[in-house]
């Protein structure tokens, strides 16, 4: 018995250990210091106070790691565990799908793409006195998603089916009659646009020049790989499909992101 029970912990422990390699790197980086700060000021590892974001702080204190940590770091209680799980979800799901998806073997990228929603949250955030930016920052991640695969069908709560791009709006309108809130998910909305619309949108539809190149340092640090996937592809240029002979606004392969 006592040696099917060791064996059975085995099993368990290496399935863990397998699911948690699979992640991609940046997403499984994401995720794992989304639990450990959270976690480290839920047991008093450190003051959570020392954790968010604050402008006296940071500019007056120099306590530069606040505009770190208060992506990472959620306060845990009774009241807000569930949200939290939710967003270790969504982070988990959507960051991995656009990993897994447009930004397949270009781990480079999606870290760019990331810091570029970091550093428009911190402006934002220090402009309005927010002190967490974990909500903001699934958010803004989840709308680039949405905006890539806006007719896919997504399930929500209750059984509802609408189109993607619908989604990031259902969850401000959730979290506003559920917590009263809503206001950290409008700031999510518009920090993925403005990605989205820079990144995509303005050179492709408007022939505007592309603001985001990701620098060269960032693939000696996450270097490209050949993949077969051909999934999550971005959005061809609409100027391109109105000059065709064919009408319809098909979304077609497009640009592709870090190529050197």
């Amino acid at each position: 018995l006592s040696c099917y029970t060791t064996d059975t912990s085995d099993m368990a422990d290496s399935d863990v250990s397998d699911w948690f390699k699979s992640i991609p790197i940046v997403t499984r980086w994401w995720f794992s210091l989304s639990i450990i700060f959270p976690l480290a000021g839920r047991f008093g590892l450190f003051n959570p106070m020392y954790l968010i974001l604050d402008y006296g702080s940071v500019v007056h204190g120099f306590q530069i790691w606040r505009l770190l940590t208060c992506v990472f770091y959620y306060p845990l209680g009774p009241g807000s565990g569930f949200h939290y799980l939710i967003n270790l979800y969504f982070l988990y799901s959507y960051s991995k799908r656009l990993e897994t998806g447009i930004f397949d073997g270009r781990s480079a990228d999606h870290l760019f793409m990331l810091i570029i929603h970091w550093i428009i949250l911190l402006v934002v955030g220090l402009f309005l006195g927010l002190w967490l930016l974990m909500d903001p920052m699934v958010i803004a991640v989840i709308y680039v998603w949405c905006q890539l695969n806006k007719d896919t069908l997504v399930t929500f709560w209750f059984g509802m089916t609408f189109k993607a791009m619908y989604l990031p709006w259902v969850l401000a309108a959730f979290n506003m009659i559920l917590m009263g809130g809503g206001m950290a998910e409008l700031i999510g909305i518009f920090t993925g646009h403005v990605y989205f619309f820079l990144m995509f949108k303005y050179p492709q539809d408007f022939g505007g020049r592309s603001f985001f190149s990701t620098p060269q340092i960032f693939y000696k640090w996450l270097p490209n790989r050949r993949t077969i996937s051909g999934f999550g592809q971005a959005p061809a240029s609409r100027r391109q499909q109105d000059d065709g002979d064919d009408r319809r606004h098909a979304w077609g392969q497009g640009q592709t992101l870090g190529r050197n």
